[in-house]
């Protein structure tokens, strides 16, 4: 399915394009044919992101945008579509971290909900929008979590924030559908990167993780990239609504979280003083 033009005439945004998760599937949508659009917060990450993708001989543009703000989105939209109209939003952008719920201030849980809830709506119901009144099909793809499964501990925000995104997917594809808009999700396992390993498995955390995974091993970017392509092209026309696993069967397992429950009290306040000094 990934021959080369899987993609072709397809104009792609990604958000949180810059880095980890994101870039990754940017570059393989370029490799199959796409041209496309990153955003994220920092413009000179992006532009490092762009210049080596460019490399390759395919077009990427690069929008700064803090997708927490409306207002920023629908600018940030209205100067994609001034170009060309997208065909295909991937929402990737998120935060996330650990710690004791109870210790969350207003400001803390916000910090997640913000980009990952808000951010992730704020720009589907920006193309939605441009797709429907210009009657043309788009697709949404949102990058989620096994908590939307399982739930989890100590990163509630993040679990809730995931889980409202999958009720968006399920919900706008079937509204949407019958206007040529197709919702789709991919909830991944651990793909390790530096931001979320830094954020999620600090030092000091168990590490017999990998090896409880069925399969004895973390995710590929790769693989999620090949899986996140075939989501968004033509092959995957009749899957809408539909979030896809691919965590190894960890989630059969575990949610992720329980080595947590046997952490101490100056753990916990070691993690919370770290996370006010970054």
């Amino acid at each position: 399915m990934f021959e080369t033009g899987l993609l072709r005439d397809k104009r792609i945004l990604v958000t949180g394009g810059g880095s980890g998760l994101g870039a990754a599937m940017a570059r393989r949508f370029l490799e199959l044919g796409a041209e496309l659009v990153i955003c994220g917060r920092k413009l000179d990450r992006l532009e490092a992101t762009a210049s080596d993708m460019r490399k390759t001989g395919g077009k990427v543009t690069t929008v700064a945008c803090d997708i927490r703000d409306g207002a920023a989105v629908e600018a940030m939209m209205d100067q994609i579509w001034r170009a060309a109209p997208l065909d295909i939003l991937v929402n990737n952008a998120a935060a996330t971290f650990i710690a004791q719920s109870e210790h969350l201030s207003f400001r803390a849980a916000d910090a997640i909900l913000a980009p990952t809830l808000h951010g992730a709506m704020y720009c589907t119901l920006a193309a939605g929008k441009r797709w429907i009144d210009g009657r043309r099909k788009g697709v949404v793809l949102s990058i989620l979590s096994t908590s939307t499964i399982t739930g989890r501990a100590f990163t509630v925000p993040s679990a809730m924030a995931k889980s409202a995104v999958l009720a968006m997917t399920k919900s706008l594809a079937v509204e949407w559908g019958p206007k040529g808009v197709r919702t789709v999700a991919i909830a991944p396992g651990p793909f390790p990167t530096a931001g979320a390993t830094g954020q999620l498995r600090p030092e000091g955390r168990d590490e017999g993780w990998t090896s409880r995974n069925p399969l004895g091993r973390t995710g590929e970017h790769g693989e999620l990239a090949d899986l996140a392509s075939f989501l968004v092209s033509d092959r995957a026309g009749y899957i809408n609504g539909e979030m896809v696993v691919i965590d190894g069967g960890a989630h059969l397992r575990s949610s992720g979280a329980e080595d947590l429950l046997r952490w101490t009290d100056a753990q916990w306040a070691e993690q919370r003083a770290s996370r006010a000094k970054g």
